[in-house]
């Protein structure tokens, strides 16, 4: 899929936005990192693991900076940008080492935060010129918004025909039924009303939201929006499903006239300034994937995630920038696809869960290494839910991991009241990446969502210490060079 065509007017507004962070960057440089996932694949956790561990010097022996002495340390910045809501980094926080800790709800909106890091340069003049400052933007947003992204490269007709084509596969009959049914009793041809947009787009909707299911855990179903509806509910804009093509000439007073006309304002409304706002105007990306949750739902889910993630992530800028036209045009020069939840496995298979990953995102590493980005994989947990043991089982030892299971998650008939710890042998990943894409050679997971870490150590000024799984390396990746 092609990057998303632009118009005049989108990279004016991209170059003034550049020009704008350029000129507010004359004293202090700024990195703006996109972290970008589908729902639930962790960007919410990552972001505030991220910001706790800067702010308080966390334990991050594979971040260069800090394993060297060199970072001074970091402060929460007024961030430029006064129409965004802030990332609420306290109020998650708190959620994760209160009294009772929980995982924070997942993003419903756009926010963004801004850290400020001074650091001791290594480069030669570094010794006269003091430590050096480096502003690093973020921005969170739903996941189910990066859906949407592929929308601007496709008209109504090619958007129709991928999403009935979907909706009409065997594997889909159960969710798509009501919906198809309910296109079935409708004309396209004729005269175009509220009611019948409203009828569609409600039962598409539903077909939607129970494909996104953990038993289902579909990803290429846009419209993003039609889950996170917000202050656009019920609009003309978020009023539309797809639809077969006519016979013959579309009528403007059509059905499906109508139809198309609002697919394309909710492109013009709703995608197109998102991607000018945010994504074009990124210089680093981490792509978070939930990779177990689609091995357990098997390989159809697992083929729509690799469709999902290449498609995504033909959308963003990559590639080295001419120096001479830095200050209109960013481009992402290095991106990181990091496999969340690595500490729902043993160490033994994060190998082959990197793998995996490595197989999801290969058409799209290889787009990306052309446009002359850099890329890396690895599996990690931005805070660690669970440790390693070993039991005995038949006499021989096995790798569990041990932790607390959420209220209300069940396995082999147990259900889990979110006070028990278990030790759950979570099962083994296939050796050949490519097997989890044949369906007859299902991966047999014992999945189970985890609260987090119910005590934790503090360091000497009494700050938590988030226990993590190669979240240091991931840091070093993304912004390491830029310190140092």
């Amino acid at each position: 899929m092609p990057q998303p065509p632009t118009t005049i007017t989108d990279e004016i507004g991209i170059a003034l936005g550049n020009l704008a962070d350029a000129a507010a960057g004359t004293l202090t440089p700024t990195l703006r990192l996109g972290v970008t996932g589908l729902s639930r694949a962790g960007k919410t956790i990552f972001i505030t693991a991220l910001v706790h561990n800067l702010l308080t010097g966390g334990r991050l022996p594979g971040f260069a900076p800090m394993a060297d002495g060199r970072f001074i340390g970091a402060r929460l910045a007024e961030y430029p940008d006064a129409s965004i809501p802030r990332f609420a980094y306290e109020q998650h926080l708190e959620a994760l080492t209160g009294r009772a800790p929980h995982w924070p709800e997942s993003t419903r909106r756009i926010s963004q935060l801004r850290l400020t890091l001074k650091f001791q340069s290594n480069r030669w003049w570094s010794g006269w010129a003091g430590p050096s400052v480096l502003n690093l933007d973020i921005v969170d947003y739903p996941g189910e918004w990066l859906l949407d992204l592929p929308l601007l490269s496709l008209s109504f007709a090619e958007w129709s025909a991928q999403a009935l084509e979907r909706a009409r596969r065997p594997t889909s009959q159960d969710e798509a039924k009501p919906f198809l049914e309910a296109l079935g009793s409708i004309d396209p041809s004729k005269d175009a009303n509220d009611p019948d947009a409203e009828t569609l787009a409600k039962a598409f909707t539903a077909y939607l939201r129970s494909s996104r299911t953990d038993a289902r855990a579909l990803s290429t179903l846009p419209p993003g929006r039609f889950l996170m509806p917000g202050d656009l509910e019920d609009s003309p804009a978020l009023t539309f499903a797809p639809l077969p093509p006519p016979p013959g000439p579309v009528r403007s007073q059509s059905l499906y006239a109508m139809l198309e006309r609002r697919y394309e304002a909710y492109k013009d409304i709703v995608v197109r300034p998102f991607f000018r706002d945010h994504f074009a105007r990124l210089d680093r990306q981490i792509v978070l994937v939930d990779t177990l949750r689609a091995l357990n739902a098997g390989p159809a889910a697992v083929a729509d995630l690799e469709t999902a993630l290449t498609d995504i992530l033909a959308c963003f800028r990559q590639g080295d920038t001419n120096p001479f036209l830095q200050l209109i045009a960013r481009r992402i020069d290095r991106i990181l696809f990091a496999a969340t939840k690595a500490d729902h496995l043993s160490t033994s298979s994060h190998d082959r869960l990197e793998a995996i990953l490595n197989r999801l995102v290969a058409r799209a590493t290889r787009r990306a290494k052309f446009a002359g980005a850099e890329t890396a994989s690895i599996a990690l947990a931005a805070i660690r839910a669970t440790r390693e043991g070993t039991i005995k089982q038949d006499g021989q030892p096995l790798d569990v991991i041990i932790g607390t299971p959420e209220p209300g998650e069940a396995l082999d008939g147990t259900t889990y009241d979110g006070k028990t710890e278990i030790a759950l042998f979570p099962g083994d990943l296939p050796e050949l990446p490519e097997s989890v894409f044949e369906a007859g050679a299902p991966v047999h997971l014992n999945f189970l969502r985890f609260l987090p870490p119910q005590k934790l150590e503090c360091n000497a000024e009494g700050a938590a210490v988030l226990p993590h799984i190669r979240f240091d390396r991931a840091l070093d990746f993304l912004i390491g060079d830029r310190l140092a």
